[in-house]
């Protein structure tokens, strides 16, 4: 049996907000915001590349620019390593920009060019802009990103000896220990001169493939020989690592050809590049004006051509930059040290947590009317494309809360595994097969005006493919993993091999149910003995006890006091091998069923230990009431909550990870505002002492047993 329980819900609400607050004080230290996901990677160690933000505002039409930056970010991601987009928004430096952020600096008008002398009048005077190759370097460099890719640097304007006009990237260069990876020096520019200037800088430059003939942006060939070549990813990367090492104070510039299936269009655009000069000359324009007319009259000249060259050589420059970084990290953390530049800073193995599940691209329907009209009739209602399972949801949150962990799943190489990609860009995809000839996994949901669910129709088939083969491929990362989420749409065969790999290596591992049907998936051998947590519904927890031989009633109960004892009687019997089960109730909340610890119960497993006890408690936590015209849909926000809670470690800034949840906007996780609210509440306090949200009523209550 279980006493009865409290309903009183304290200040939740205000003390959640104040960690709104907290969370982004925490992330911006002065003028810069460095966005979650780059932070953790940086702290753990991960290869990041830095990318500009001018190709943006300045460097093409939109939306070819808004499309571009998200490719190339894509393309940085699939390569292995974080991409850090830089930018300037409303007067804060941004390290890691989201897609709305992308999208604002893509459509703005007036923003400016951002060099490292413009900085302070620009952050005054709180406006937008995108960050040259200089103004990136010196903010890269501040970050700890060693690695930055761009399209073409600046170089010593033609006739550079008469109007001195040298461009700030070089000097740049010269004082900033970053590694630059781009197509050269742009031909519109004295490339011969450039380079003398480089040289005086102190700058070390190679050029990247067969050849040490410097690149020319559009022309594989200059006519100018770079003083050193590197012939591979490997090659680059113990050139930067030894400058790094020896802290010369000055950057490294790698120079990468353009694509040959590209270079062919060179000669034809370096025409049209003469023509616009001249026509630039005619018309008096110069300085920071110049490069944007030459980049549109050049497009114009040669039908386009010269913006797919571009974008060709920028994709291929962040492919080539990505794998150097991907090296580098390599060959640093052999040598015990995150950054050469801080010696002193060093870092243990990767350890994050591993989510384990599904993809799905979902079809939400959702009536305008509280009630569905059966039999043909078309209802009036709101149809959209949104990104879920319940892998892909927790993967998500995880990634929002900064803790970046390492996805793995499967997904078909269709129209929609891009759309995919690209919404995911935040998280860590290197786990995530996609296969020729399936189908990316979908679903379409049926939601009354209220926001309940009355029908799901689904192809996830592909989802039998996260197979115990291809997962055993990342057992390295299992291994190391602080916390491992599987949900209900993996293979049994698979769900079994990663039991069997957290009992061998004590490690803690979360099972989401996802639905009735596929709850009892762990159960139905003694794999289940090897997890740590479980998230079920009450349906599930049900289907789960019957599947284990467990008495379980016929039907649920509608009372919220008889809910919950039902609740905590189906948990009993799971909590003799279990340290913690969360019981989702909907509207009604949540039952946190475990060990009582300083007067709450506790979510940390301490390496999965079980405890000798046979007392158990549970505390109820009900859900904060919303109206109803707030309600967008109540299925999904379950999926990651109790997870997100697990995920936290006794000591770290709680409040982070609940400020982090708050800030998600709704559309990413299609949960229920009270479920979002109860997470927290919950997130913020899972022990009594630390946060002074939950209200001293909500204290265990001891689950007897039998």
């Amino acid at each position: 049996m279980i006493g009865k329980p409290s309903f009183i819900l304290g200040s939740c609400t205000s003390t959640a907000l104040r960690h709104v607050v907290h969370m982004k004080r925490y992330l911006c230290g002065g003028d810069f915001i460095v966005h979650p996901y780059v932070k953790e990677a940086l702290d753990s160690g991960r290869p990041v590349v830095a990318l500009e933000s001018t190709i943006i505002t300045h460097g093409m039409p939109y939306p070819d620019n808004l499309r571009v930056a998200r490719e190339v970010e894509e393309t940085v991601q699939t390569n292995g390593s974080v991409p850090a987009t830089i930018g300037v928004i409303n007067g804060c430096i941004h390290v890691g920009l989201q897609d709305e952020e992308l999208e604002i600096l893509a459509k703005s008008k007036n923003v400016v060019k951002v060099s490292r002398r413009d900085f302070p009048y620009v952050l005054s005077q709180g406006l937008s802009g995108g960050t040259t190759v200089a103004g990136t370097m010196f903010v890269a460099h501040k970050a700890r990103i060693p690695v930055f890719v761009t399209g073409g640097i600046g170089g010593v304007h033609r006739e550079g000896e008469k109007t001195l006009d040298v461009s700030a990237d070089l000097t740049e260069l010269g004082r900033t220990p970053v590694a630059v990876i781009s197509a050269g020096v742009k031909s519109i520019l004295d490339i011969g001169r450039t380079l003398e200037y480089l040289e005086t800088q102190g700058v070390c430059v190679a050029t990247f493939g067969e050849s040490r003939e410097f690149p020319a942006f559009f022309l594989q060939h200059s006519g100018f020989q770079a003083p050193f070549q590197v012939k591979n990813e490997k090659d680059a990367a113990q050139m930067i690592a030894r400058s790094l090492a020896l802290q010369l104070g000055s950057g490294v510039l790698i120079g990468v050809p353009c694509p040959k299936d590209h270079a062919a269009s060179g000669h034809q655009i370096e025409g049209a590049i003469q023509q616009a000069l001249e026509e630039a000359q005619g018309k008096g324009i110069l300085g920071k004006e110049l490069t944007p007319f030459l980049l549109q009259r050049v497009n114009e000249l040669s039908n386009g051509e010269s913006l797919k060259a571009n974008i060709a050589l920028i994709k291929n420059n962040a492919r080539v930059g990505s794998r150097i970084a991907v090296a580098l990290n390599k060959i640093q953390r052999a040598q015990g040290s995150r950054n050469t530049l801080l010696p002193n800073e060093n870092v243990s193995a990767v350890s994050r947590p591993v989510v384990i599940g599904g993809i799905n691209v979902d079809i939400i329907a959702k009536a305008k009317d509280a009630t569905i009209l059966h039999g043909g009739q078309t209802n009036p209602s709101t149809v959209r494309q949104s990104f879920g399972g319940v892998g892909r949801n927790l993967a998500d949150c995880l990634s929002r809360l900064g803790k970046t962990p390492f996805f793995i799943s499967v997904m078909g190489k269709d129209e929609h595994s891009e759309s995919v990609m690209r919404y995911c860009r935040h998280m860590d995809m290197g786990g995530v097969l996609q296969l020729e000839g399936h189908n990316t996994a979908t679903y379409c949901a049926v939601i009354t005006g209220s926001g309940e669910l009355t029908l799901g129709l689904g192809d996830m088939d592909i989802h039998q493919q996260i197979t115990e083969q291809y997962v055993s491929k990342f057992k390295e990362n299992l291994c190391l993993a602080p916390l491992i989420c599987i949900d209900g749409n993996v293979p049994i065969s698979t769900i079994q091999y990663v039991c069997e790999i957290a009992k061998k290596n004590n490690l803690a591992v979360c099972y989401e149910p996802t639905d009735v049907d596929k709850a009892s998936k762990p159960f139905v051998s003694d794999s289940w003995r090897a997890l740590a947590y479980i998230s079920p519904n009450l349906r599930e927890l049900r289907a789960i006890n019957r599947t284990l031989g467990h008495p379980v009633p016929a039907d649920l109960p509608t009372k919220l006091e008889d809910i919950v004892d039902i609740a905590a009687k189906l948990a009993g019997p799971l909590l003799k091998e279990l340290h913690c089960v969360v019981v989702t109730l909907g509207q009604h909340g949540v039952l946190v069923c475990g060990r009582n610890e300083s007067g709450t119960i506790s979510l940390h497993s301490r390496a999965c230990n079980k405890s000798p006890t046979n007392v158990w408690y549970a505390t109820h936590y009900p859900a904060i009431p919303v109206p109803a015209e707030k309600i967008m849909n109540v299925s999904g926000a379950g999926d990651s909550m109790p997870v997100l809670g697990f995920a936290q470690r006794p000591a770290e800034n709680l409040q982070t990870a609940t400020a982090a949840w708050a800030s998600i906007p709704a559309s990413c996780h299609e949960g229920s505002a009270t479920s979002k609210q109860f997470l927290c509440k919950q997130l913020a306090s899972p022990r009594a002492s630390e946060a002074d949200c939950i209200c001293t009523a909500h204290r265990p209550i001891q689950i007897i047993p039998g």
